[in-house]
């Protein structure tokens, strides 16, 4: 194309063809560059100044100490050198530039970075128009297949791989390893990158020599592409001692490989784009149809690769190479039996090291590269967990490089190739006079595709940025400020207690919109005052279908807080918006009887993410896949959970004070639990015969506990994995006393869940010594105290059924407030008798004990507590422990990092570890003990 079109432009014909003789008195200005104070590159190198000189061309050159040539190099070269550039009717320059410098009616040659609209350029764009320039940029100079034809592409590639392999150095001596990269600097550090492959030629001759830490495994750099990025990076590889493997060996490579050389594989888009809908690839179909393919590199290609270097164009609708889903199974520990065993010599965490993402698109090809790094601060280790960057070398993650002007690290080499490329069309871009309507020049395709501007509108090719900068637009406010609106929204369905901490933990990202939907709109209005911005909106969600479903729609994700019977409700409404549903509640058979429908949608429904079921699920499951992956074998399983007052706060017959909802907690001693002791099944039938299934516990002996079984845990033995486990028990902890004082409320039939015609809201009033007698078949309220004391004795059995009444005040003459069950009516008595107080606190408290048999027969009992106080004019802990899991899975949907479909549990790897890491930096913290024993 470049001889095709010199061809063009050195043979003058009747239709309007220059020679270079045309370029005679043309004047151009060379700007220096100040977008970045490493810029040091320019579009011209002196010795293409001096052609241009030759021509008849006037170059005036921007002074500029920082450039990589020295000023006196272009002066020798015919240049003049000056501050005023006016003069010229083309301006070269190579990066954006700065708004208040931009000349009217000129010609601008930069790289503009505004043909995706992009927020931070749109200023420079609306400028541009408004001074009616012409602008060409150089990322639009194009043959006719579509490839650049004037780019930094090669010298980018060598940069960015001298910095990846300087990066795996420190990354690699981080995690414990002394490697001969380490003696690699940074492409900056050298005059010139023949230099910098000097010092990767160094290193590779220790590579050879042996001298690589047998701990480190084979290593394995992936190049995706073959154009002029990959060119470049291989070109700087091909200095190590190096053998290339197809895709098909990569995996053999990287386990199997010789620690003597290092492996490479170029990876086309045949060997990891196929077809969604029957596999296959057609290069002509995914050019035109992109979204009918899916990636498959993070399976076949990136768990065998140590090193990614990406240079790959990547397209909104393209396949992305990797995504955050992608990222937390990559970089989760695990076994490497690869790796051969070295006496005191660190594991590396899992096979990927490092990414070098030259292509620098934040959110583009890979996914977690949200932000470029910078020439000050190059690199930042990409947590999967959290995902989040850290500017560090040692913790969990992988190294992420991914600078967005590569190039001006080796800024001479980099002026010269841009120059070559460049100079062959600039006696076309010459003919330009931006004063002049663009229908009057003549312009080769090239460059007649590449602008995007000129004399105050977009060319017809660009028009589409005008939509693109639409939802801008609308953020500005009348008075000029940019205001960055929600762009992702959360809906809270219910505002009780546990609400303010899963408020306040997603109201910290400001991208995001929060509506808060309740029957009791005060509860609403409190969170909305302490969190501003967040709106508050009147809902019976079993009664206002209609408001529910609009509520729904218009959101991301819906966290529904209200009463586990909702669930299934909200879930419908859901699927019908296609939203995602986050809840802490179990997943009942209606919601997991959803399931396909969700999946059908593409709707995430996840439960079982409060504190239990929730924490408790995420803590055993890393213990159990800890103890899988060292080979041992899970025997025995028991786990107790509750939510209590602080001990200073217990001073009641149950020992008890409510932090969520008491109907629940009261409820739940009526239930049926079925477990497994010893290999053999134990069911408790429902109705009261739990409450004489309590063991004492002392774990923790400073506090005085008792705990019951909790539902079916059988059920666990497929969810965990631990099939073969002899005991699984899951139950519910509480003070000592409890389940005695719960026992005489159900021998009362206080506890009945079934209406009661005392009880009904039209009939006449009653009070608590009525309704005790009432319950009690006694049919005259008035009879002597001790009388009714003695029918109580006898119904229960026990004269502490009397002191328990007495304490709770249920043989007063207090009027009742009538909710139609015993139940519903002394759970809302005991939701304000019992509350805790506004400056009193409670505690959570849950402990795993967990069975091991490990290979050699030891046999070890592991015990994981977790205890967590509530503040006293804060968050409860109860509050804490349900909120905060809740919003963070809730906004690791919304960033795309839960993509399962369906109704789910947060039982895979990808789910529960980030939980439980970014519970752990809310200081939601769990301890371990171990101890070897015999026998069990």
């Amino acid at each position: 194309m470049l001889k095709a079109c010199n061809c063009v432009l050195l043979t003058k014909t009747r239709s309007g063809a220059r020679d270079y003789a045309t370029m005679k008195n043309k004047t151009i200005a060379i700007r220096r560059e100040d977008q970045s104070i490493w810029e040091r590159r320019a579009p011209f190198s002196p010795n293409h100044v001096r052609k241009l000189v030759k021509s008849g061309v006037k170059v005036i050159v921007q002074p500029s100490n920082r450039r990589s040539y020295p000023m006196q190099a272009y002066l020798n070269a015919g240049a003049i050198v000056q501050e005023d550039i006016s003069e010229a009717s083309v301006i070269f320059g190579v990066k954006q530039v700065p708004v208040d410098q931009l000349i009217p009616d000129k010609t601008y040659c930069i790289f503009s970075h505004t043909i995706k609209a992009q927020e931070t350029n749109l200023p420079l764009l609306d400028a541009i128009l408004e001074k009616r320039i012409r602008l060409i940029d150089y990322e639009k100079l194009m043959d006719e297949k579509g490839q650049r034809v004037v780019a930094f592409g090669k010298m980018a590639g060598i940069a960015g791989t001298v910095n990846i392999l300087h990066g795996l150095g420190l990354r690699l001596l981080a995690l414990g390893h002394h490697t001969p990269f380490m003696h690699i600097g940074p492409a900056h550090n050298y005059r010139n990158s023949s230099m910098a492959r000097q010092a990767v030629r160094d290193a590779g001759y220790e590579i050879a020599l042996g001298l690589m830490p047998k701990s480190i495994g084979p290593l394995t750099f992936v190049f995706t592409g073959s154009g002029n990025v990959s060119q470049g990076s291989q070109e700087v590889f091909h200095e190590l001692p190096h053998e290339y493997v197809p895709p098909e060996l990569l995996k053999k490579a990287a386990e199997h490989g010789s620690l003597s050389k290092v492996y490479g594989c170029e990876v086309r888009r045949r060997h990891y784009l196929e077809r969604a809908d029957g596999g296959g690839f057609d290069p002509v179909e995914y050019e035109e149809h992109p979204e009918r393919y899916i990636s498959t590199f993070s399976k076949k290609i990136a768990p065998y690769a140590s090193v990614i270097v990406n240079g790959i164009y990547w397209a909104v609708n393209s396949p992305k190479l990797l995504t955050i889903p992608d990222a937390k199974h990559l970089l989760r520990p695990a076994h490497t039996p690869w790796l051969p065993t070295s006496v005191g010599a660190p594991a590396l965490p899992h096979r990927m090291l490092a990414i070098c993402d030259i292509s620098a698109d934040p959110g583009g090809s890979i996914e977690f590269m949200n932000e470029c790094t910078t020439i000050d601060a190059p690199f930042c280790l990409y947590d999967a967990d959290r995902n989040k960057d850290r500017n560090s070398f040692s913790g969990p993650g992988v190294l992420v490089c991914s600078i967005d002007n590569m190039p001006t690290q080796i800024p001479r080499e980099s002026t010269d190739f841009f120059g070559d490329l460049l100079y062959p069309f600039t006696s076309d871009v010459l003919q330009s006079n931006a004063l002049e309507p663009l229908e009057k020049h003549n312009f080769c395709p090239v460059v007649q595709g590449a602008i995007i501007a000129s004399n105050g509108n977009l060319t017809p090719n660009f028009e589409y940025i005008q939509e693109l900068r639409k939802a801008a637009i609308k953020s500005r406010q009348k008075d000029g400020s940019d205001v960055q609106p929600p762009s992702k929204h959360v809906v809270i369905l219910g505002a009780g207690r546990v609400a303010a901490p899963l408020v306040e933990y997603l109201h910290r990202d400001k991208y995001i919109g929060i509506t808060v939907a309740c029957e009791k709109t005060e509860l609403g209005e409190g969170l909305s005052i302490n969190y501003p911005g967040v709106e508050n909106i009147y809902l019976n969600a079993s009664e206002n279908t209609s408001t529910l479903q609009d509520l729904v729609a218009r959101a991301d994700v819906v966290v529904s807080i209200l009463p586990a019977h909702l669930h299934p409700i909200v879930a419908k409404a859901c699927i019908n918006e296609s939203t995602h549903m986050v809840t802490a509640s179990y997943m009942g058979n209606e919601v997991r009887d959803l399931h396909q429908a969700a999946a059908n949608a593409g709707v995430t429904i996840l439960n079982e993410v409060g504190l239990d079921p929730g924490v408790d699920h995420l803590l055993a499951l890393e213990c159990i896949q800890e103890v899988k992956a060292e080979r041992g074998r899970i025997i025995s399983f028991e786990s107790f959970c509750g939510g209590l007052p602080a001990p200073e706060f217990s001073d009641n017959p149950l020992r008890y004070k409510f932090s969520w909802s008491p109907r629940g907690a009261l409820l739940n001693t009526l239930s049926s639990a079925r477990y497994l002791r010893k290999g053999q099944i134990v069911e408790i039938k429902a109705g009261g015969e739990l409450m004489t299934a309590t063991k004492q516990l002392d774990f923790l002996p400073g506090f005085n506990l008792e705990g019951f079984p909790n539902r079916d845990s059988t059920q666990y033995a497929k969810y965990y994995g631990i099939e073969d486990a002899s005991t699984i028990l899951r139950g519910t902890l509480r003070y000592n006393g409890f389940a005695q004082a719960a026992k005489q409320l159900q021998f009362l039939g206080l506890l009945d869940p079934e209406h009661h015609p005392s009880l009904h809201a039209k009939g006449p009033d009653i009070t608590w010594r009525s309704l005790i007698c009432d319950l009690l078949g006694v049919e005259d309220p008035n009879m002597f105290y001790d009388n009714l004391k003695n029918k109580i004795t006898e119904r229960t059995g026990s004269e502490y059924a009397v002191d328990v009444l007495e304490e709770l005040g249920l043989l007063e003459e207090q009027s009742v407030v009538k909710c139609g069950s015993p139940l519903d009516t002394i759970t809302h008595y005991l939701s304000t008798k019992l509350a805790l107080g506004k400056h009193e606190r409670d505690i959570v408290i849950l402990r795993h004990d967990v069975g091991i048999l490990w290979p050699d027969n030891r046999k070890e009992m592991r015990g994981i507590n977790l205890v967590v106080y509530g503040d006293a004019d804060g968050h409860s802990a109860m509050a804490k422990t349900v909120g905060y899991p809740t919003a963070i899975a809730a906004k690791m949907i919304l960033d795309g990092e839960i993509q399962e479909r369906g109704c789910i549990l947060p039982f895979a790897t990808e789910i529960y570890r980030p939980i439980l890491q970014r519970l752990r930096a809310e200081g939601i913290q769990s301890l371990e003990s171990s101890k070897i024993i015999s026998h069990f």
